[in-house]
């Protein structure tokens, strides 16, 4: 047994040491199954002599991706050429060396929900659609269950006789897809649709990366959807050597795609396929774990398995029925306090308050807020939702794809230029008629000089800027910093700061890529911020109580966990009644999050609960029955008790946050040395000049800020305002 193999256990070495063939992994909460697969990788590597060229390990978050790929260099060192990624980063990647297979440029931009809301706006007002009747959200959730269910527009609009709104819907769905194309644009599910077309529509592109990944392994395979499942067919057909890792018991996407099907019928899909079972935890305590599987062994479709631990029992999951929603947020605030000061040695960070909604996250910020407690709200991208940032987003997709109408649209007036109503709607139409850009259409108008020439001169330059350089222009010649500065107003400020900090995620990538010697252009950085995910955003070495759905928990774990709302109706959600397998995938959520503690559990219901607008008496959750009771302690199901928070104290102080003033930062901004540019000087043709890479060079053409400029290696385009340029007498 090789020295890093040592370290695995029987089930773990048997999977980490069978590569040929099919494989299905059933990886328990907390059972290893990274480590396994790493080892994997490893052992395929550097004791089967498997090129890291032929490897494709998928998985669904940039996180576990990257998680994956350091634990695998830490055991042999580099290996280039091996793709370990995300799905959509797999698929981005394939469709950025053959979109033109698919009608699209390979700078294609990728648009998040807010970008595919601005098309389905515009859309409907083209199309005379009453929002009120039919508003963005569901329209855009119309298309993407077609697209996923792989019915395209053309094959819906066949079949929309069948549904009284399905003439619109086709119209909607049809113009939509077009936008898309004409803007060289994709949506989130295009980006794995298309891959699979590409596929599908070219057997020799097929053809070749069936060649070259000859080895394929799938992580978290039961959050699988069809196309992702049909993407893996079609690779793997040509070896048969796939490697599926999942779970499920912790299947909880089904709501967006995931067909647990998949990973439940793996071996009818690839018959004689090998079935290994990790079922030792190495989380979470016994009483967790025994808790736990006493829920999700009445799930009737499911794999068998039973997880196990060698940990000792620790203590019993500790259950609080509170009066109302109020008084059960102030007794969760109150046992943080409780046990930080039993357990000194943790760390706010080692608290999570996992809920069924994030409606109900209100509650557990106010009173956290109320008791001097550090949180962080994790919930998806919401500082990139903030407009300021979204607005900054949209200035830098335009420099990679001038072509993006939905970005220019959004910062066309913002900050205000004077271009009114009557000039966007002259924009648009012009663009229509000549089907070009609609930053090509206000250069035929003479609309927005100064944005137009703005992007025009970064088109040159943007190759010889990093991306913070990039970013400072933008700020600086958009006039949108300078904007916000003349408001004079505490939420200008705010907004400040979030741009500000936009700017620091930046650098630091850019830094972070440079220490690497990795290239980090802007079309990385942006690529990049579109495949963020909520796992994504989580920071551990922050140290506040991580607030997040129990679908943002799933792959994290916390020391201490609290699970509030434990209540018929919102755990297991109301709506679970009402499909079929409904409650079973509740269940699992509800498996996902009590395994997510590695030390203490607790679980909580409120009598009374105010949920949208409404004060209501809950019933308990039946998940709370289904829990053996040896392994619970606290209040008794179903009885009334006293309040208890007023017995733990909240004296504790929290220290201060140390702050910079936004206003310094701009001001060094504004005071670091520029690259010294012709901005400002006089110029004929004729004059000679000097750039800092392209040598001496004498002036041939001038037209307003692009000079034309011949040197020894020849002519060049170059921006006045941007190229390191001086004038030589």
């Amino acid at each position: 047994m090789q020295d890093y193999l040592s370290k695995l256990n029987k089930e773990q070495y048997e999977a980490a040491t069978c590569v040929d063939g099919a494989l299905l992994i059933l990886a328990g909460a907390g059972s290893g199954k990274t480590n396994t697969m790493t080892h994997r990788i490893a052992y395929m590597i550097k004791e089967l002599g498997v090129s890291p060229y032929s490897v494709l390990a998928l998985t669904f978050t940039n996180k576990a991706a990257g998680e994956m790929r350091e634990r695998v260099e830490a055991l042999i060192g580099r290996t280039p050429g091996m793709w370990i990624q995300t799905f959509h980063s797999a698929c981005l990647r394939i469709l950025r060396a053959h979109a033109e297979r698919l009608g699209y440029g390979r700078s294609f931009v990728v648009y998040d929900p807010a970008d595919q809301k601005s098309v389905i706006r515009s859309i409907s007002k083209a199309l005379d659609i009453d929002d009120k009747a039919f508003n963005a959200a569901s329209l855009l959730g119309f298309i993407s269950a077609r697209k996923n269910s792989g019915v395209s527009a053309a094959e819906f609009e066949k079949s929309s006789f069948s549904r009284p709104d399905g003439k619109l819907l086709a119209a909607v769905y049809s113009a939509y897809e077009a936008r898309l194309l004409k803007n060289n644009a994709m949506d989130f599910d295009d980006l794995l649709i298309n891959a699979l077309k590409l596929f599908e529509r070219h057997p020799d592109i097929l053809a070749d990366y069936q060649k070259r990944f000859r080895y394929i392994m799938v992580d978290e395979y039961q959050d699988t959807n069809m196309i992702q499942y049909r993407l893996m067919q079609l690779l793997a057909r040509a070896h048969g050597n796939i490697c599926v890792v999942g779970d499920d018991d912790q299947c909880i996407y089904q709501w967006r795609g995931a067909d647990i099907r998949n990973i439940l019928e793996f071996e009818k899909d690839f018959p004689g396929a090998r079935v290994i079972r990790l079922e030792r935890n190495y989380r979470s305590s016994a009483n967790i774990i025994n808790a736990a599987h006493s829920i999700i062994v009445r799930n009737e479709s499911r794999k068998s398995k039973r997880m196990r631990t060698d940990a000792a029992d620790g203590e019993k999951i500790e259950y609080y029925r509170a009066n109302d929603d109020k008084e059960e947020a102030r007794w969760i605030s109150e046992k943080i306090r409780a046990v930080m000061r039993k357990r000194p040695e943790l760390g706010y960070s080692d608290f999570a308050v996992l809920y069924r909604n994030n409606a109900q996250s209100r509650r557990f910020e106010e009173s956290l807020i109320s008791k001097g407690l550090p949180y962080r709200v994790l919930s998806g991208m919401r500082y990139y939702d903030r407009a300021e940032v979204k607005d900054m987003i949209a200035y830098m997709r335009l420099v990679i794809n001038p072509d993006d109408d939905v970005s220019l649209l959004r910062i066309i007036n913002t900050p205000r230029r004077g271009i009114g109503k009557a000039k966007i709607d002259a924009v648009n139409a012009l663009a229509g008629t000549k089907d070009i850009s609609a930053l090509e259409a206000m250069r035929e108008l003479g609309i927005g000089e100064a944005l137009s020439n703005l992007y025009s001169s970064l088109e040159l330059e943007k190759d010889s800027l990093s991306v913070s350089e990039i970013y400072d222009i933008l700020l600086d010649k958009s006039g949108y910093i300078d904007a916000l500065r003349a408001q004079e107003s505490p939420e200008a400020d705010s907004r400040i700061e979030n741009i500000l900090e936009f700017r620091s995620e930046i650098i630091e990538k850019q830094q972070e890529a440079a220490d690497n010697e990795e290239e980090f252009g802007i079309e990385k950085f942006m690529e990049d911020l579109a495949l963020a995910s909520d796992i994504d955003n989580h920071d551990p070495n922050e140290d506040a109580v991580v607030l997040m759905t129990l679908h943002s928990a799933k792959g994290l774990e916390f020391p201490v966990v609290f699970m509030p709302g434990m209540e018929t109706g919102l755990f297991p959600s109301y709506r679970s009644f009402d499909k079929p397998g409904g409650v079973e995938e509740e269940r699992r959520l509800c498996y996902v999050g009590m395994t997510r503690a590695k030390e203490r559990l607790f679980m909580s219901s409120a009598e009374w609960r105010t949920m949208y607008g409404r004060r209501d008496v809950t019933g308990e959750s039946q998940f709370l029955k289904e829990i053996d009771p040896k392994y619970l302690e606290g209040h008794a199901l179903y009885e009334r008790k006293l309040r208890e928070a007023e017995r733990y104290s909240s004296s504790a102080a929290v220290g201060e946050r140390s702050y910079v003033s936004p206003i310094a930062i701009i001001k060094q901004m504004k005071e670091k040395p520029k690259r010294q540019t012709l901005a400002g000087v006089e110029l004929n043709t004729g004059d000679k000049v000097e750039h800092t890479k392209f040598g001496t060079g004498s002036v041939v053409g001038i037209d307003g800020n692009i000079i034309s400029v011949r040197f020894e290696e020849g002519i060049k385009k170059l921006a006045k305002d941007m190229a390191p340029l001086i004038k030589l007498e």
